[in-house]
C-alpha cells in the first residue's frame, strides 16, 4: 500500500507524463525516504530555448518542490553530435563557441523555472574529455548492433536507404553513460528518447548501480497544433520572447492545445480551467506564462494591452434595436441561435450548450444581476436589455412585439 506522502508526490509527478518504467521502482525509491537524484539533459544546440523544452523543467522544478535534487545535464559534449531521436538526418556540426554561447544562455533561461539553490549543473565534456580512447570505445560493449538498430527512428531511416551516421550510433550511449555518472534515480525525457533513457537504465546495471526510474513527457505541440514546437519550423514560444509577443502567441493557441499547456507548463487545478470560458482560460494562461518569465507587473500590462488592441475591437458593445417576437416574452437561451438578434454571433459564443454553462457558472448578467437560468426571461415590450458576459463581452437588445 502506497502511504499518503508518497501518493501525494506520485500524483504530481505523473501529471501530464506518457509512461513511467516503472512506477513501481520509483515508489520504491521514494520510500527510501532520501532525496532522489533526477536527471534532465539539454544539449545547447541552439541559442534559446522555448516553451517545448520547459515541459521537462516544469517537471524538474515539480520535483525540486518534493525535495529532490536536481541534475541539469549542459551536453556540452554531446552537442558536438546532436540527440538524433525523431531525426531524418544527421545535425549540423557545431563549432566549440557557438556551444559555449548557448550553453551560457540555456543557464541563465532554466533558471526562469528551477530552483538555482536545488539544481546541480554538470557539463558532460567533464567526464568525456578526460575519458582515453579505450575507455570512449570501451562503452560500446555494453550495446549491440541489433539492439541500435532496432530503434525506430533508425529502423525506418535505414528501410528508406537514409544514411544513419556512426556518430548518431554513439548518443545514446554517451547519455546513458551520463546516469552512470551522476548515479541517477530518475531520468527525464522526451516521449521520442525511450530507447536512450531506457539504454541509460542497462548501463547502469553494468556498472552494478540500481537502475534509473524513467519518466516520459509528451513532446509539446507549437502554434500551429500539429508539429512538434520548433525554432525552425516558426511555431514556437521562446522563453525570452518580449512579454506582449509572448501573450499574444498564448492567445492565439487553440482550446484543446492550451488545456494541454496548461497540463504540461504549469501546476493549475485541471477541473478549475475546464469550467472556466475557453477566452478567459486562455487569458489567465497567457498571463501565467508572461508571468513566470517576466513577472507579475508585465503580465499584467501584456493582459491590458491585449484587452485594449484585440479583444475590445473583437467584442465591442453592439446594439441591436428591432428584435420582432411572436410571443410576449422570450427565454434569454432562445437568443442564441435567434436569426434576427444571432448571440452566438454578439458574444462570440460556441452555441447553446456554452452559453448553459456560463449560465450555470453565474458568468451571464442581464442589466447588472446575474441570470440564474437559461429561460431568463426577457419581455417584448420595447425595453432594452444589457446581455454581458465578463468585463468586456456585452451587447443591447430590444424586444419587440410583432
Amino acid at each position: 500500500m502506497v502511504d499518503t506522502d508518497i501518493a501525494r508526490q506520485l500524483e504530481i509527478i505523473k501529471r501530464g507524463s506518457v509512461e513511467i518504467i516503472s512506477e513501481e521502482e520509483l515508489v520504491a525509491k521514494l520510500r527510501n525516504g532520501r532525496p532522489l537524484r533526477i536527471k534532465a539533459g539539454f544539449d545547447p544546440t541552439a541559442a534559446d530555448i522555448h516553451l517545448g523544452h520547459t515541459v521537462l523543467l516544469t517537471k524538474l522544478r515539480q520535483f525540486q518542490d518534493l525535495g529532490h535534487v536536481a541534475y541539469l545535464i549542459i551536453g556540452d559534449f554531446t552537442a558536438r553530435i546532436g540527440d538524433p531521436s525523431g531525426q531524418d538526418k544527421l545535425r549540423p556540426a557545431l563549432s566549440a563557441q557557438q556551444i559555449k554561447d548557448n550553453a551560457k544562455t540555456y543557464q541563465r533561461q532554466v533558471f526562469k523555472i528551477l530552483d538555482k539553490k536545488k539544481t546541480k549543473v554538470v557539463f558532460n565534456s567533464e567526464w568525456f574529455d578526460a575519458m582515453s580512447t579505450s575507455e570512449f570505445i570501451g562503452l560500446c560493449r555494453h550495446v549491440t548492433v541489433a539492439q541500435t538498430i532496432a530503434r525506430a527512428d533508425f529502423k525506418k531511416r535505414l528501410s528508406q536507404n537514409e544514411d544513419v551516421s556512426m556518430l548518431e550510433f554513439l548518443y545514446p550511449l554517451l547519455q546513458a553513460y551520463d546516469s552512470v555518472k551522476l548515479q541517477a534515480d530518475v531520468e527525464l525525457g522526451g516521449s521520442d528518447q525511450k530507447f536512450n533513457l531506457l539504454l541509460g537504465r542497462e548501463f547502469q546495471k553494468d556498472y552494478n548501480q540500481p537502475p534509473q526510474a524513467v519518466i516520459m513527457m509528451p513532446l509539446l505541440e507549437g502554434l500551429d497544433g500539429v508539429k512538434k514546437m520548433s525554432k525552425s519550423l516558426g511555431n514556437y514560444i521562446g522563453v525570452e520572447e518580449k512579454a506582449d509577443v509572448m501573450f499574444g502567441k498564448v492567445m492565439s493557441v487553440s482550446d484543446e492545445l492550451m488545456l494541454k499547456y496548461y497540463e504540461l507548463l504549469t501546476n493549475e487545478d485541471l477541473s478549475d480551467v475546464k469550467s472556466m470560458h475557453p477566452m478567459s482560460a486562455k487569458k489567465k494562461l497567457a498571463a501565467l506564462l508572461v508571468a513566470k518569465y517576466w513577472g507579475q507587473k508585465e503580465a499584467d500590462k501584456a493582459t491590458s494591452d491585449f484587452e485594449k488592441t484585440h479583444q475590445e475591437k473583437e467584442f465591442k458593445e453592439v446594439e441591436v434595436t428591432m428584435g420582432a417576437v411572436a410571443t410576449d416574452t422570450v427565454p434569454l437561451i432562445d437568443l442564441v441561435d435567434n436569426p434576427q438578434i444571432n448571440l452566438k454571433v454578439l458574444l462570440n459564443l460556441k452555441g447553446k450548450n456554452d452559453f448553459r454553462r456560463l449560465i450555470s457558472q453565474g458568468a451571464v448578467k442581464v442589466n447588472g444581476e446575474k441570470a440564474g437560468d437559461i429561460n431568463y426571461p426577457l419581455t417584448a415590450d420595447g425595453r432594452e436589455y444589457k446581455i454581458q458576459i465578463g468585463p468586456i463581452r456585452f451587447a443591447r437588445v430590444v424586444l419587440k412585439r410583432i
